[in-house]
């Protein structure tokens, strides 16, 4: 159908005869008049050499061009950075993967505000680029659907499904005289065969599950690996429907309400999937105006049944879940028991109930559970609260039996140190292993942890000692490992008060973080406590710092909708 572009963006770069100059650089590109007569469609990619999560996005991206020009429109590609977690993991490189977030998301809206465009279709692999790519989405408002690449399939090794993590446990593995060289050299050239992102329900497929059960992307789309041809048609139907949408006038703040914020977490719980989740889903709510801070997120992960087999805590993959069903096929028995609010729009137009009721419960698998026997009745990610972390914590618990932990502190300032310890064995079972001043502004950054805690596991001793941190532990981390432990160091927490020693007590069931230490004592230490500088001043990571809030609102850098005075979608 024809559209009428007087009251879309695009009408400042495309209609009038002040236009002109504009119009001969569309001419200059190959477009005639009735080209340029139709919506411009932003169609971005996280597209890249950078790691296999990317390599496919680019091609996907130009498929989806095919859907757009189908049903009316004049697509426009543009591509944004990501960082990936699995290179950056581990050294002073992970300081720059949150901070992509938001750089990602930045980058999203300044393109599209500059060019005008009038809806927006986004392809993303890796971690960051999922959440950025969906918060720029949410900041414009203008009709949108989002498309995950799709996860790796996983590699095969002595006959087991393996994916990145074995390759990081082995490593602490080998470092313990358990896995020889010969063996580490041959996992890691099978762990992972070809393009995706990590295969597990790590925070990539965790943000993948969210996209579709917040109704930004279509149904069981995001579960296909990225080698499957299936993704063509999704690329392509992708751009179909956010034509669809711009004709309907139907835009991410009407699919994003709190409720559909709600689904969303509710499915993290169910899946097992990322602790990253918590950080994520506040950080997009704030982009639409809605107070969804990191209490609400662990108060419906508390009351959420885990229900998805997967890795790290289980047995199964993305491909696995996919072949099962997808994530409507757990969203369905969710909805049965009453966990989903299935009167949320999404992007078809239609409701999440109405999506939902074209789905058949395949009883021939056992990656998804019904919700009536659930793998454990509660969530498999648990927020935390307590004298060590009056702001709050979070744990992943997917997988672990055990959900009590009490030991003497062993502190470190900074994750190098702490897994230089972990190499030599610096430290005993039983304890608890403390990385601080690698929050959101002290980091800065809030690196992951995934290199730390993998090589504990692969020492035998995940279950031996707890791990808490101010940063943050990777979708992939498995064992008793706290993080996003608020107030940070860096603003003066109690996590920035401990000596070695000091005794702490987790209980994940009751769902608090104590530091046994009498207040009178901490008064005194704080005494003696000065704020810490780090080593980046200046450059982005600087800028982060300057601006960053609290990892309990999703360390976002802006007020949020809740200050603007426009919306980019009405301009």
């Amino acid at each position: 159908m024809p559209f009428d572009k007087s009251k879309l963006p695009s009408r400042h770069v495309s209609v009038g005869p002040s236009k002109a100059p504009h119009r001969s650089y569309y001419y200059a590109m190959g477009l005639n008049e009735e080209d340029i007569a139709k919506p411009f469609v932003g169609v971005v990619s996280a597209g890249n050499d950078s790691a296999p999560c990317n390599t496919t996005l680019n091609l996907q991206a130009d498929i989806a061009r095919e859907g757009v020009e189908e049903a009316g429109g004049m697509p426009r590609r543009f591509n944004t950075i990501t960082v990936t977690d699995g290179i950056a993991m581990g050294h002073q490189g992970m300081k720059s993967s949150l901070v992509s977030r938001e750089v990602i998301a930045d980058s999203i809206e300044l393109s599209v505000r500059g060019h005008c465009y009038d809806a927006l279709v986004g392809f993303a692999g890796c971690d960051k680029s999922l959440p950025g790519m969906m918060m720029a989405m949410l900041r414009l408002n203008v009709p949108s659907v989002f498309v995950y690449g799709g996860s790796i399939l996983p590699g095969r090794f002595h006959g087991k499904d393996v994916t990145v993590v074995d390759v990081f446990e082995a490593v602490g593995q080998h470092a313990a005289g358990t896995c020889p060289l010969t063996e580490l050299i041959a996992l890691e050239k099978v762990a992972c065969p070809g393009h995706g992102a990590c295969g597990g329900q790590f925070t990539a497929n965790t943000m993948a599950c969210v996209a579709e059960a917040i109704g930004l992307s279509l149904p069981n789309s995001n579960m296909a690996p990225a080698p499957y041809e299936t993704r063509e048609d999704i690329a392509r139907a992708a751009g179909r429907a956010v034509m669809y949408a711009l004709e309907k006038g139907i835009r991410p703040r009407d699919i994003c309400t709190r409720e559909a914020f709600e689904n969303a977490a509710r499915v993290v719980a169910a899946t097992g999937g990322s602790t990253n989740a918590a950080l994520h889903l506040p950080a997009m709510a704030h982009e639409a105006g809605i107070d969804f801070t990191l209490f609400d997120v662990a108060e419906i992960f508390r009351t959420t049944p885990y229900i998805a087999d997967l890795k790290p805590g289980g047995r199964y993959v993305a491909k696995d879940m996919y072949e099962a069903g997808g994530i409507y096929m757990a969203m369905k028995t969710m909805l049965e028991g009453g966990f989903i609010n299935g009167d949320c729009l999404t992007i078809t137009g239609k409701t999440l109930a109405e999506n939902i009721a074209d789905i058949r419960w395949n009883p021939d698998q056992d990656v998804i559970r019904p919700i009536s026997n659930p793998i454990t009745p509660t969530g498999g990610v648990v927020g935390l609260k307590g004298s060590l972390a009056p702001d709050g914590a979070i744990v992943k618990v997917a997988g672990m039996a055990k959900l009590v932990f009490e030991g003497p502190a062993r502190v470190f300032d900074c994750e190098e140190d702490c897994f230089a310890a972990v190499e030599q064995r610096a430290y005993r079972e039983g304890e608890v292993l403390v990385i601080r001043y690698e929050g959101p502004k002290g980091g800065p950054g809030m690196r992951e942890m995934l290199s730390t805690t993998a090589a504990l596991y692969g020492q035998g001793m995940g279950d031996k000692v707890a791990l808490i941190t101010d940063g943050r532990f990777s979708g992939a981390t498995r064992g008793f490992c706290i993080g996003h432990v608020g107030p940070e160091a860096a603003d003066g927490g109690p996590i920035a008060l401990i000596e070695n020693g000091d005794l702490i007590r987790i209980d994940a069931t009751e769902g608090t973080i104590d530091l046994l230490v009498e207040q009178a004592v901490l008064a005194e230490r704080r005494k003696s406590w000065t704020p810490r500088t780090n080593d980046y001043q200046s450059g982005a990571l600087y800028r982060y710092s300057q601006t960053v809030g609290p990892a309990s609102r999703g360390a976002v850098t802006h007020p949020g909708a809740k200050a603007e005075r426009h919306v980019f979608a009405d301009i």
